[in-house]
């Protein structure tokens, strides 16, 4: 797994822990207090990204790494489906809204952009070692 040690070290899985906060910050607020269903889908979402990203990287494998990050790419989707439904039912504002697509779309990049990373190299991952 490139050069990190733990999940923990990699940028994207902070990114994506960071994300998940701030979804649990926002959906948090007064404005959603009756949005249950969609607070519980957003944060469950977002926090799917993290998680992923970390247990793709435990399973020491770069095949079984880029499922898992194309799954907590997918999650990343997921969150801004969802912060649609947000701006529809005015819970957030057009700016909000532009601000976490902006930071979703980034995370959703960053790790495409790791999993050609992993693709491209010649590790299979360190239980192939």
């Amino acid at each position: 797994m490139a050069t990190f040690q733990r999940f923990e070290d990699m940028e994207i899985w902070q990114l994506g822990r960071d994300f998940a906060r701030e979804m649990a910050d926002i959906s948090g607020s007064d404005r959603w207090h009756k949005q249950f269903d969609l607070i519980d889908q957003i944060r469950r979402s977002s926090g799917s990204i993290s998680d992923n990203i970390a247990e793709g990287f435990e399973r020491d494998g770069n095949r079984e790494f880029i499922q898992y990050l194309s799954i907590a790419k997918g999650s990343c989707g997921e969150t801004r489906s969802q912060l649609y439904r947000a701006l529809d039912r005015n819970l957030i504002t057009e700016e909000e809204f532009n601000h976490w697509q902006e930071k979703a779309r980034y995370l959703s990049a960053k790790i495409a952009g790791f999993m050609r990373y992993l693709k491209n190299s010649g590790n299979r991952g360190n239980k192939f070692k």
